[in-house]
């Protein structure tokens, strides 16, 4: 049985001198999915290493710490529907996540037979892990986060690794690795597109 996981809540910013050698998994949570409308309220983190940082980010912080780690070229950004995120973060914190590597396009490229590429079933049928949604629409505003929203918010960065690594065994076996790694790089550009107004209609459209 798996230890369970540490989860550490910050207001406002990460602590200095937080390291993630093996990339960083990277989730926000909003106050709904219109970016320039609904503000940021919490970014959580993990190294992939069982822990999770969970962090508050309250009308007006920047969370300097928080954006220097997500804007180094040399961390890699581990994300589920980056899309959203990055456009998210460029907006409410003012800082472009790159590189980046996106576990539903890698899911999408690699398991075309799949019904959903969610996150909840990426987890449970490729580490055989139940996660639970109850929170996902839950008050992310509220002045104090309760114990359940801390721990939605973790579990959702807390097994982006591992599903990395099945998922890159799979592209390998399809053949299709270099075929997402221009996805990822172009995945900034596309969340700028975005917030640029050229998301609906789609700038890709007929």
């Amino acid at each position: 049985m798996s230890p369970a996981p540490t989860i550490h809540l910050h207001k406002g910013d990460l602590p200095e001198g937080l390291s993630f050698p093996n990339g960083i998994a990277v989730d926000t949570e909003t106050m709904g999915l219109r970016v320039s409308r609904d503000r940021l309220c919490v970014v959580q983190v993990s190294g992939g290493d069982n822990t999770a940082h969970v962090v508050q980010i309250l009308p007006g912080e920047d969370a300097p710490v928080l954006r220097s780690i997500l804007g180094s070229h040399g961390v890699q950004k581990i994300m589920h529907y980056g899309r959203f995120d990055i456009a998210t973060l460029q907006y409410w914190l003012g800082v472009l996540c790159e590189p980046v590597y996106c576990t539903k396009i890698a899911s999408k490229l690699c398991r075309t037979s799949a019904e959903s590429h969610s996150l909840k079933t990426l987890c449970k049928e490729l580490l055989g892990i139940e996660l639970s949604k109850q929170q996902q629409t839950s008050d992310w505003g509220a002045p104090e986060l309760s114990a359940e929203q801390i721990s939605y918010a973790a579990s959702d960065v807390l097994y982006l690794h591992a599903l990395k690594e099945r998922l890159d065994a799979l592209l390998v076996r399809e053949g299709r690795t270099a075929l997402a790694a221009g996805c990822f790089r172009f995945l900034p550009t596309r969340s700028l597109l975005d917030l640029s107004g050229w998301d609906d209609p789609d700038l890709f459209a007929h």
